[in-house]
């Protein structure tokens, strides 16, 4: 054994220190043990340099497995990226396919309905010039009273463009900018109260002329129900009476008894 084994047995099992008794008087003298030291046994030298080596060879390969791991796993995740990256490719290039012919068909639906109503467009033309030469003919054939036609035509065309020019003129001159630029807080005010006054009196008003219309409706209503209630019956009476005229409200036929009647006068 060389000096360091020697040295680590003696670590390991270390000499117990032996302390003699102090003599006693009283007691009697007790034998001693000897202590010797334990016996190296023989053997083949241990050398820490190989096992250090044999230690530094193990980490050596422990780490170059961990190396070869941590690429084989990039290598892995790289494959799996690029066969991510060529999924989206054609993914992305299936869409624009889609998207492709998808506007192919909608161009295709477009110009369908554009050729669909023009053709529409151009038999109702042609259908409305067939109506107008029908008419012209038959109003030709009518002789002066198609021209009689066409002159009341255009008076009442010109009427209604008179009404029309006539209501947009009241209209403007009704119709007046609005220039409050120039105001401050209190004429504003004033201008608002002006403006909300205004609008309650062309809403009383409109109120007003509603009611006059509803109530002429209902008199001319009224009117027509008592005129349809007054029917002229010829009576003539065993007396020889004249024609009388009688009450019937509701519009049945009653005896001469059952009505109020008075007389007419002959025309």
């Amino acid at each position: 054994f060389s000096y360091l084994s020697l040295h680590l047995l003696t670590c390991y099992f270390p000499l117990k220190e032996v302390h003699e008794p102090e003599e006693a008087p009283e007691e009697e003298e007790k034998p001693r043990i000897k202590l010797t030291a334990p016996k190296i046994p023989e053997g083949e030298k241990v050398d820490f340099d190989d096992i250090q080596k044999k230690r530094q060879n193990k980490d050596l390969i422990e780490l170059q497995a961990l190396i070869d791991s941590h690429f084989e796993a990039r290598r892995k995740e790289e494959e799996e990226l690029v066969a991510l990256k060529e999924r989206i490719e054609k993914r992305r290039a299936e869409r624009a396919e889609q998207q492709r012919i998808r506007a192919e068909k909608e161009k295709e639906r477009q110009a369908r309905l554009a050729e669909e109503k023009a053709r529409r467009e151009e038999e109702d033309a042609k259908r409305k010039a067939e109506d107008d030469l029908k008419k012209k003919k038959a109003l030709s054939s009518m002789g002066a009273s198609y021209s009689s036609y066409l002159a009341k035509a255009d008076q009442k065309r010109g009427k209604k463009q008179t009404a029309r020019e006539t209501k947009k003129k009241v209209l403007a001159e009704r119709r007046k900018p609005l220039n409050i630029d120039h105001l401050n807080e209190d004429k504003l005010r004033d201008k608002a109260k002006e403006l909300w006054d205004w609008l309650y009196q062309l809403q009383t008003e409109k109120y007003d002329f509603t009611e006059q219309i509803k109530r002429k409706k209902y008199e001319q209503q009224e009117g027509r129900s008592q005129r349809q209630g007054w029917r002229a019956l010829e009576v003539k009476n065993q007396a020889g009476w004249p024609l009388v005229m009688c009450q019937n409200p509701a519009g049945l036929l009653l005896l001469p008894s059952q009505t109020t009647c008075v007389p007419v006068p002959q025309r």
